[in-house]
């Protein structure tokens, strides 16, 4: 029972449609503190209602690239050098069509939010409405001034009320078609998507995709690991270094001492015989410009030690690997 848990903090692509789903959400609340204030002014009412409903979609969209992982993973398999292991287009077309989904997603949300609500809408197009359907003036300063329900030009009169509707019904109409567009399209590429693509090949993408990722995270955690112990053995070093000058004495606990043999092997075992700075420069250069070959038949295959147990005649007892 407690396998699925470090799986889904340890899956990126579960990390990653969170995220996207709290940036939509943020997204929402952002609009409904919005206090959104219509300048009523022939020359301004649209520029103003359209920079409202497009720039915070822009911002929105460019801050799901920026927090999405795959971004990075894609740019490095982009960009790196070939060296000893090929580049495969289609990982990074998956990883970019991963990216683009789900940074879609909260700018699509603000647009919805907008439609439906209407508010927006009825400032940048009520001066589109012909006057002559609700009354029979036509002054356009008077239709820009729809949207400001408290100025005296509309006092105990129903034509603002009667405008605002109408505007608001086609905003809520081009919402509902958005909506039902996204859906429509998201089912029949669901459904058709296997009858064009070979579902192997699918497997195989994602499988190198996730390898990515998965091998970028390792190679950080034993470069933070490494760096932690290299940092411990400098540091132990410049002390060792400074007994020459003042040497003091302490109790020394008895589980340091029997524990140290221990520790000093793993610290070992995590340096990896990196011990300079010029050979982990040498070793971060090496891993980005020539990528080692996906093939771990070497390190699977190496020889194991066997011990054997013999009798006095020489006659063998028992084997271990």
């Amino acid at each position: 029972m407690l396998f699925p848990l470090p799986y889904f903090q340890s899956n990126s692509e579960s990390i990653s449609n969170g995220i996207c789903i709290i940036l939509a959400l943020v997204s929402v609340k952002l609009y409904t503190s919005f206090d959104f204030n219509c300048p009523c002014l022939p020359q301004y009412n649209k520029l103003y209602s359209l920079g409202v409903m497009i720039i915070p979609p822009i911002i929105l969209f460019f801050l799901g690239v920026l927090i999405n992982r795959h971004t990075s993973v894609m740019m490095d398999e982009w960009m790196r050098p070939i060296g000893n292991r090929s580049k495969n287009p289609a990982v990074v077309k998956h990883l970019f069509s991963a990216m683009i989904q789900r940074a879609l997603l909260a700018p699509m949300v603000w647009i919805l939010v907008t439609l439906l609500d209407g508010k927006i809408f009825i400032c940048a197009f009520s001066m589109s409405v012909d006057p002559a359907l609700f009354s029979g003036l036509d002054v356009i300063k008077i239709m820009a001034k729809v949207p400001c329900k408290e100025d005296v030009v509309f006092s105990n009169n129903s034509f603002r009320k009667a405008v605002s509707r109408y505007v608001r019904c086609y905003s809520q109409a081009v919402g509902w078609s958005i909506l039902l567009c996204l859906i429509v399209l998201g089912a029949l590429g669901r459904l058709i998507k296997p009858c064009f693509d070979d579902h192997a090949t699918f497997l195989q993408t994602r499988y190198w995709s996730n390898y990515l990722d998965i091998e970028q995270k390792l190679f950080d955690e034993t470069c933070v690991l490494h760096a932690r112990d290299f940092a411990r053995k400098c540091v132990v070093q410049f002390f060792e270094d400074m007994r020459e000058e003042s040497t003091l004495y302490f109790p020394h606990p008895t589980f340091i001492t029997n524990s140290q043999g221990g520790w000093e092997n793993e610290e070992e075992e995590r340096l990896h015989g990196i011990t300079k700075q010029e050979q982990m420069n040498q070793l971060l250069n090496k891993w980005y410009y020539n990528k080692p070959e996906l093939d771990v038949t070497r390190i699977t295959h190496r020889p194991r030690m066997c011990i054997t147990w013999k009798d006095c005649e020489g006659k063998t007892l028992y084997s271990d690997v």
